[in-house]
């Protein structure tokens, strides 16, 4: 009598979260295809420019873009009191390194920061990245420039600031190269393909650039510096004790540097 009781206990559970599972299913699906769309609230210290205290309120979505490949994106902006979003004068283009995503720049809390301060954040997860599928189409420097145009024309991006670490020096110096004149600022972080241009390409560069790296970063930082400082409008941030990852290590330092960096682009807007 137990063991016919326990198995009628145990068929009733199962057939309770067959059930459970069925009442979800549609939501757990529409979570996972539809984009994101919600506001929260964020106390940041210590991170506000001179213009005064940072916004409170940051709207954070996500989204993707048609085309070859289509680009999966992160945006972040920030809201007024009546829980609307405000279109900044900047926008921020985030690209990622090699072992990261655009959600890198989400969890590390950049693209709070960013819309915080009054900034756009929008973060692309490169092709092959993330949620972004690869895509033959970007063997050519000339493809990889055109990427980066597609993705800012998409999105209404008029003012940009364009921040690259890493490996995604293969789009945005390249990228500087060419169309400089659509970009506000520049932030290279220990960027690859510094090397495959001479001092006289750099010197005809005028875009406002902040050399990001880590001090610890001997290899690919120290080569980046020394090749970018070519640039005649520049600054630069040099994160002490921190690694190649240098944004990784001094968070707080590196967005401090930035929204110091922006708060100037932006007086002259």
């Amino acid at each position: 009598m137990n063991f016919l009781r326990n198995r009628l206990v145990m068929l009733g559970l199962m057939l309770l979260a067959t059930l459970l599972l069925y009442l979800l299913l549609p939501s757990i699906r529409q979570d996972n295809m539809e984009p994101s769309n919600e506001a929260r609230t964020i106390g940041l210290v210590g991170v506000a420019g001179p213009a005064g205290p940072p916004i409170l309120n940051v709207s954070i979505r996500t989204g993707q873009l048609p085309g070859d490949p289509p680009l999966f994106f992160r945006e972040a902006l920030p809201v007024d009191r009546e829980g609307q979003q405000i279109l900044p004068k900047l926008q921020m283009v985030l690209l990622h390194g090699q072992a990261f995503t655009s959600k890198t720049w989400e969890e590390l809390g950049t693209m709070a920061v960013l819309a915080a301060n009054g900034y756009q954040a929008l973060a692309m997860d490169l092709p092959g990245y993330g949620k972004s599928p690869d895509s033959e189409a970007l063997k050519t420097e000339q493809n990889r420039v055109d990427l980066i145009s597609r993705f800012m024309e998409s999105l209404g991006v008029r003012a940009a600031v364009l921040l690259s670490p890493s490996m995604s020096g293969h789009y945005s110096i390249p990228f500087l190269m060419k169309n400089s004149a659509q970009l506000r600022g520049y932030v290279p972080i220990a960027p690859v393909g510094t090397r495959s241009y001479s001092a006289q390409h750099y010197k005809k560069i005028q875009t406002p650039t902040l050399i990001v790296f880590g001090a610890l970063d001997t290899n690919l930082g120290a080569q980046s510096h020394k090749n970018l400082i070519q640039l005649p409008n520049h600054e630069v941030l040099k994160l002490e004790g921190a690694r190649h990852a240098c944004y990784m290590d001094k968070p707080h330092e590196f967005h401090q540097g930035l929204i110091k960096f922006l708060d100037k682009l932006k007086q002259d807007i």
